[in-house]
């Protein structure tokens, strides 16, 4: 029944208008009863779907608003005020259409996702091209994709060169040139050019989909403020209805206790936090930003120290093997074979970069290594054919006991002081030869940090695996106000929990890989992860797209922008509320002009929350330079 009424609520609320106009005419015609008939339909007419809503309320024992403004309409019955009781009913209806009107537009990030979700893909078929459903797309397909196509799937290019838009996931307007061996994702769009992928993720399991799934389940829950007036209205509105009989035992005026019944309703209250919830976190998937929920928007804002891992976050994390010295009889490209055909098994970016460059100078490597063992934090033990090796650092030397000599302990040094990974290769026990590897520190890092820095954190800390060399360099160059290095995956988490018992708030960025136990512990987690990484999405509470820092920056002041944005509602709907009720008690406010202040109230913190949806931390810190030059 309720169904079929909200399916015609729209024409309902017309009819219920065109009926009011009806008897304004009729009264300057003074046909009274016309005029009576048609205020008494308009009742009825719109105070169906109010009533209904309000029976079912009370079901459910709970105090509704439908059943605060039910009461009125009734008692407004009661003493003849037909005017008021056709008004009433209308303004509820009308503002809870503009209510519904509004807040689809503080959804509409989310609605723009949904929209831009591929439908449909070109695959090869039988040796021939074949258009099938998105769904029929199967893991290993191969994947056609054109100019002005989009990205069906999560895959690999395979042949041909395109240009992609991958605004949808990382935020980013900018287009990628993608070529053989790239990675796209689903809902990215091909600018120009022709590419063929094949399907590494189909359906519910691409990047794309995760991002949506993500994004709802975040704007459903619920932030701290949001949970507390939800059992401050179960309260408020019962006490409500009991001043209301209090205002009338005292005034014995009807017409009084119903304007106040009507003017108490928490409308605004209610609405004001969700509303700011569902607007910040749709401009944050808008600009690549995934922030999971209210509750973890709120302890964001409160974050004032921020812990980061070096590589892949304060770094690009894409190094480069700048060097690679030997020692002893082996040749450099005997050294970097074996070394890489080892590290061929490695997860570790360190380890891939090593292949990659053996890769770059065309070297098979076909023999697979045995016996692995991987040493987290510190390297990998394998054998090749007859040959042991240990590939690490330089606690993994000492732990294996190898002797390192003075001119290779005094080259490793030097290169680190220079900015370099130093990685030392052991075969059969004895140091044959050192990898240097340097990465660069992004383009973004120092203005994401500074403006971190002037919205309120406090304190900058890089936690790394790395030499104490090359972490100093980069803590000396982004102004960080401590750096702690050579630590494994638990000595980052140690470090979190001691910041912790220290009464900080500490948000945790790491890559989402090596970093997820210490993300996990932090009060905060924050995975730096271009296309989102399976751990990130599900270690991290904040997600950036684009792997950007000024991502970051933009998440931080968005948090308290938000948060800020939820206080500004509850205090204007609080006040509202006051001056209304002062208002009725003073015999200047009644019940129609009563509804319509209340109405406008609720659609003012609606809009004041859709101000989130178009922030922008550059806008405001350029509104901060223009005040400061013109004082």
């Amino acid at each position: 029944m309720l169904l079929k009424i909200n399916k015609f609520k729209n024409h309902i609320t017309a009819i219920a208008g065109f009926l009011l106009v009806l008897a304004l005419v009729t009264h300057f015609m003074d046909l009274t009863v016309l005029k009576q008939a048609a205020l008494l339909i308009t009742t009825v007419i719109a105070g169906i779907p109010i009533f209904i809503k309000a029976f079912q309320a009370l079901r459910m024992k709970v105090f509704s608003i439908e059943l605060l403004v039910a009461i009125a309409v009734i008692g407004a019955l009661f003493i003849g005020e037909y005017v008021e009781s056709a008004v009433v009913t209308f303004l509820f209806l009308f503002g809870d259409y503009l209510e519904a009107r509004t807040l689809q537009k503080t959804r509409s990030s989310l609605k723009e996702l949904i929209d831009m979700a591929p439908q449909e893909a070109v695959v090869w078929r039988g040796g021939e091209e074949v258009t099938v459903e998105i769904d029929k797309v199967e893991v290993g397909d191969h994947v056609i994709i054109r100019s002005g196509g989009k990205v069906p799937v999560d895959g690999s290019v395979i042949s041909g060169q395109a240009s992609l838009n991958e605004a949808a996931v990382t935020g980013e307007s900018v287009p990628k040139m993608k070529s053989k061996d790239d990675k796209v994702f689903s809902g990215t769009i091909v600018d120009s050019g022709y590419m063929e992928i094949i399907a590494e993720k189909v359906g519910d399991d691409t990047t794309f989909a995760k991002i949506i799934e993500l994004m709802e389940e975040a704007q459903d829950s619920k932030s701290k403020t949001e949970k507390f007036l939800d059992k401050f209205a179960n309260v408020y509105t019962p006490a409500v209805v009991i001043l209301s009989v209090l205002v009338y035992l005292i005034t014995r005026d009807l017409h009084i206790a119903i304007t106040f019944l009507v003017v108490a309703c928490p409308g605004a209250l209610v609405i004001g936090a969700p509303v700011s919830n569902v607007a910040g976190i749709g401009n944050g998937a808008k600009n690549g930003v995934l922030v999971k929920g209210g509750e973890v928007m709120d302890k964001f804002s409160k974050v004032d120290t921020i812990v980061f891992d070096k590589t892949g976050t304060l770094t690009k994390g894409k190094p480069e093997v700048t060097d690679i010295k030997v020692f002893g009889e082996y040749e450099e490209e005997d050294v970097l074979r074996l070394v890489a055909q080892a590290e061929t098994v490695s997860e570790h970016h360190l380890g891939r970069t090593i292949v990659k460059k053996a890769n770059e100078k065309g070297m098979e490597l076909s023999i697979k290594p045995t016996n692995v063992e991987v040493m987290k934090g510190n390297g990998i033990h394998v054998t090749i054919g007859v040959n042991h090796l240990s590939i690490g650092n330089k606690k993994l030397m000492d732990a294996d006991g190898i002797h390192i000599k003075d001119e290779v302990s005094a080259y490793a040094i030097e290169r680190e002081k220079l900015g370099n990974t130093a990685i030392f290769a052991a075969i059969d026990g004895k140091i044959v030869g050192i990898f240097s590897i340097a990465d660069q520190i992004r383009e973004d890092a120092v203005e994401a940090l500074t403006r971190m820095r002037k919205n309120g954190i406090k304190k900058m800390i890089m936690l790394t695996g790395d030499n104490k060399h090359t972490a100093e360099l980069v803590a000396k160059k982004l102004g960080l106000d401590e750096f702690h290095a050579e630590l494994l995956p638990e000595n980052k988490v140690e470090w979190v929990k001691k910041l912790k018992e220290e009464g900080h708030v500490v948000a945790m960025a790491g890559d989402g890989i090596n970093d997820a136990p210490a993300i996990a512990t932090a009060d905060i987690g924050l995975a730096m992860g271009e296309g989102g990484t399976d751990v990130s999405m599900e270690t991290a509470d904040v997600v950036l797209m684009a792997d950007k820092l000024m991502q970051f920056s933009h998440a931080y002041s968005l948090s308290k922008a938000t948060i800020r944005n939820m206080k500004q509602n509850t205090f204007f709907a609080v006040g509202t509320v006051f001056v209304l009720l002062a208002g009725v008690l003073a015999g200047s406010v009644h019940l129609a002009s009563g509804m319509f202040i209340h109405e406008a109230s609720v659609l003012l913190v609606i809009l004041n929350a859709m101000r989130l949806i178009r922030f922008n931390h550059r806008n405001i810190e350029r509104e901060r330079q223009v005040q400061v030059a013109e004082v």
